[in-house]
């Protein structure tokens, strides 16, 4: 037997026991973009943004800030009802407001830009892992398939092929799912971050 062969051999035993896997990990991204469809909604369901309210909030923190009145701004902040994260950043901030530690709630800010970032990573790899997945799950079995044909095996031809479609159709529609969570998700985080920033020039310009 020469190199090629061993070679081979090798590559085709290694692709073929790849195959339970990825279709392991494809079944799992798929229920896992349908828990992720839930969890979209509910924190739509949370989107309560209000820019006028916020506007009076940030101009009375303003004010508060600049009377050194730490204890009523950290009032304010508690008030502010806005979406989950800023609402969320407030209550946080509030704490570190009443006792005039400035530099802790820029800290906070950057703190909470990172867990935005992680979640729209989360979804983001799914969008790009799926069709590579789905991919593999195509042309892995696409090798047994083509000898199942030379040999006349079409059960086992019909078995392979359907795998390989399957997999496809399994990789696309998790990362369709997932694509589409991301790219709105990004446009909710980036209103957020505007509306957190806005709260911190409220205080930065005063302190």
């Amino acid at each position: 037997m020469s190199i090629f062969d061993v070679t081979n051999n090798i590559m085709n035993t290694v692709s073929n026991s790849l195959l339970f896997p990825v279709i392991l990990v494809l079944v799992i991204l798929a229920f896992l973009s349908l828990i992720l469809i839930g969890e979209f909604l509910s924190e739509y369901a949370k989107r309560n943004r209000n820019s006028q309210d916020l506007k009076n909030a940030c101009l009375e923190l303003h004010a508060h800030v600049e009377q050194s009145n730490y204890r009523a701004a950290a009032d304010t902040l508690r008030n502010v009802k806005q979406t989950f994260i800023v609402t969320s950043f407030a209550q946080a901030a509030a704490e570190h407001m009443e006792k005039n530690r400035i530099p802790a709630i820029e800290w906070l800010s950057q703190e909470y830009e990172i867990k935005m970032s992680k979640k729209l990573e989360f979804t983001r790899i799914i969008s790009t892992i799926g069709p590579m997945l789905g991919l593999m799950g195509t042309l892995i079995p696409l090798g047994p398939a083509l000898v199942a044909l030379a040999g006349g095996d079409l059960l086992t031809l019909a078995n392979n092929l359907m795998i390989a479609f399957a997999t496809t159709v399994v990789g696309l529609f998790a990362a369709s799912i997932t694509f589409v969570l991301t790219q709105i998700r990004k446009r909710w985080y980036w209103q957020d971050m505007a509306d957190i920033d806005y709260i911190l020039d409220s205080i930065e310009v005063k302190a």
